[in-house]
């Protein structure tokens, strides 16, 4: 995945897009656009979305210091990357805006569940207490799951333009070679 200036260029920017967002987002806890973020570059970008995504985290590690909160983040987006990349490239035009919000909603409601391993394991929680935690966040997960579903309205018209942006940068590459 060798990256072009221009590559490198736009992912750094959609990295600190991603992190200016969840900044901004910050005072209304557990609703934000990452979600539709990652779920936009990811149809877009593939592969190469881990880029932004991954820009995003350590930007974050940076601002906010990388201790046991931001461990989670290792691995986290990479879920719903993940999921993003297992959907089929040629789905039904009608069915793509829900299948993308659903998904991006389900990894909001999923959210404290999959933060749970990496608070186990740094806090030696056991089975019990595991469950006990993911089950006090639940209330935050249903607000996550909620929110992302209604903020991935905005997830094909990302695409659209990052889409049509990627296709005029082709062309004029074309023309200038």
């Amino acid at each position: 995945m060798k990256l072009t200036t221009r590559e490198l260029t736009v992912f750094a920017m959609l990295g600190a897009l991603m992190y200016a967002s969840k900044v901004i987002m910050e005072a209304a806890p557990n609703i934000h656009l990452l979600g539709m973020f990652i779920t936009a570059f990811t149809v877009v970008y593939r592969k190469k979305a881990l880029y932004p995504i991954y820009i995003f985290v350590l930007l974050n590690g940076i601002f906010g210091g990388f201790s046991a909160w931001w461990v989670p983040y290792l691995y986290i987006w990479t879920v719903l990357w993940g999921a993003v990349m297992l959907l089929p490239k040629n789905m039904p035009e009608k069915v793509r805006p829900l299948v993308y919000m659903t998904v991006c909603s389900l990894h909001g409601f999923l959210y404290g569940t999959l933060y749970a391993p990496a608070q186990a394991i740094m806090f030696g929680l056991d089975f019990k207490a595991t469950l006990a935690w993911i089950a006090s966040g639940f209330y935050f997960d249903c607000i996550h799951g909620v929110s992302n579903f209604f903020c991935g309205l905005l997830i094909m018209p990302i695409v659209s333009v990052l889409t049509r942006l990627e296709k005029s940068a082709v062309v004029r590459g074309r023309k200038t070679s």
